[in-house]
């Protein structure tokens, strides 16, 4: 019984744990979905990838902002960034609205970023 009690505290604590922290973050954290397919097939189409010369285990998306602009509606900006198989890094800005159950609220817009100056904001 006492064990019992200890697994469901324990599973409780996660679960709150895991809500307050979407909360924290001001929203759902979508990288790796809909804006990172999103990016990719707006680069795709533009001629800047092809599905071979991508090393899709290396690509990441990292979210930059998200802010409330509605009862469940968050707006969100999301770096993408691509590994090309011979090295060379394809990056993109995705910008789009998203909700707690649902990432895909508005169609995306994909911003090509040109050039990295100062990468990791060395001085």
């Amino acid at each position: 019984m006492r064990i019992t009690v200890c697994i469901l505290a324990s599973v409780l604590a996660a679960s709150a744990s895991v809500q307050r922290t979407v909360h924290e973050t001001n929203g759902p954290d979508c990288s790796g979905g809909w804006p990172t397919n999103m990016s990719f097939s707006w680069l795709k189409n533009a001629g800047l990838l092809t599905n071979a010369e991508v090393d899709f285990s290396k690509t990441k998306t990292s979210r930059l902002a998200s802010q409330r602009v509605g009862h469940d509606l968050y707006h969100q900006v999301y770096l993408v960034q691509f590994i090309k198989r011979s090295g060379e890094s394809v990056e993109a800005i995705a910008v789009h609205d998203a909700s707690m159950e649902e990432c895909s609220m508005a169609g995306v817009e994909v911003f090509v970023v040109s050039k990295h100056l100062n990468p990791g904001g060395k001085n």
